[in-house]
């Protein structure tokens, strides 16, 4: 394939996928973006895929998200498993940054019926019988997978969603960009100006907008609050994501490691990227603390927020035209999405591999 002269601005997980891929198929990248380096701040600006949990859930975003989205969704687990498998050997030694056990749902006893009104709504026709509806466990089960799971208020209800995934969102975000050392970043350079085949007037054979909440100039899209603790819990154990089902809350605690969780709520239709407030402090950690009393003695790492695109049907938006691709909308589905949103993009204009 001829090697083209590529321009992309946004240096977020679409941006640094898209210039990884590129770079190796032997195209010449060069990325554009505000921020003033690649590594994350945790002040409430820069990359929102730096402030994501990377849950790889297409069975539980079905309780929202359209069906094509999910099965966008199985077709990106597979992808990232294959991404990180090369990242890792580039990197020798590096912790694992894919795992792929499952995930979980669970409810408290009294919220029971709310649950089960989410979980009617979870069945993918698209997938094999064995992985295309949540299969509930019993106690002795659920104690088997995670023995840290148990509820402070009764008895937990839970359910199993086979071969879902989760990602090291951090460390792929910096191996990304460590992996693809031919490619030009400019950092602390916003693009004010882009067209088909033009960046800020530097010519190029293919433009890519990937500039999420950045583009708000020339799209509709939008900035949805997500909030995130990040919490130091030695001996907890947790293998797997867990997600609590309650008619309040959609709280999520996942596994990282170094014995770090995550702990988040999914969306907040606000634009403020200003520090968390007590409240949502509070809950997120109360309701992570109902379902693993082990927490309670975890220590408190980070606060993090961040604005995640959102176009207004809620769905991602992949516009090409000679000389210009444009991506946006990810939403809060963005590790779920972007690399089958890429392959999509490159397959389109003929730069597939």
């Amino acid at each position: 394939m001829q090697s083209m002269n590529i321009g992309i601005a946004g240096a977020g997980l679409l941006g640094r996928l898209m210039a990884w891929t590129l770079a190796h198929a032997g195209h010449r990248v060069s990325v554009f973006d505000p921020a003033a380096g690649p590594v994350p701040t945790f002040d409430g600006h820069g990359a929102a895929g730096f402030t994501a949990a990377g849950m790889l859930s297409p069975m539980a975003e079905r309780e929202t998200a359209d069906p094509d989205l999910a099965q966008r969704g199985w077709q990106s687990i597979d992808r990232w498993q294959a991404i990180t498998d090369r990242l890792s050997q580039s990197q020798p030694g590096m912790p694992r940054l894919f795992e792929q056990h499952g995930s979980l749902l669970v409810a408290h006893g009294s919220d029971q019926g709310a649950a089960r009104r989410v979980l009617a709504r979870l069945v993918d026709v698209t997938q094999p019988i064995a992985a295309a509806q949540p299969q509930a466990l019993d106690a002795a089960a659920l104690t088997q997978l995670e023995p840290s799971l148990h509820s402070t208020m009764g008895r937990l209800h839970a359910w199993m969603l086979a071969g879902e995934a989760h990602i090291d969102t951090v460390r792929t975000l910096q191996y990304l960009h460590a992996d693809a050392p031919a490619v030009q970043w400019h950092w602390a350079q916003p693009v004010q100006h882009i067209q088909a085949g033009q960046l800020d007037g530097r010519r190029y054979d293919w433009v890519f907008d990937l500039r999420g909440v950045g583009a708000k100039a020339s799209c509709a899209v939008r900035g949805v609050r997500g909030e995130m603790v990040w919490l130091h819990a030695p001996g907890l154990g947790l293998k797997r994501p867990v997600r609590l089902l309650h008619p309040r809350h959609r709280v999520y605690v996942v596994p990282r490691p170094g014995d770090v969780v995550l702990v988040g709520a999914s969306e907040i239709e606000t634009e403020d990227r200003s520090p968390m407030s007590l409240r949502s402090a509070v809950e997120l950690m109360a309701a992570a603390h109902s379902v693993l009393p082990a927490l309670a003695e975890s220590r408190i790492l980070r606060m993090d927020t961040n604005l995640r695109p959102a176009l207004p049907d809620h769905r991602p938006e992949c516009h090409v035209e000679p000389g210009l691709v444009r991506i946006n909308g990810l939403y809060r589905h963005g590790w779920l999405l972007a690399p089958s949103l890429v392959d999509e993009a490159l397959d389109q204009i003929g730069l597939l591999t």
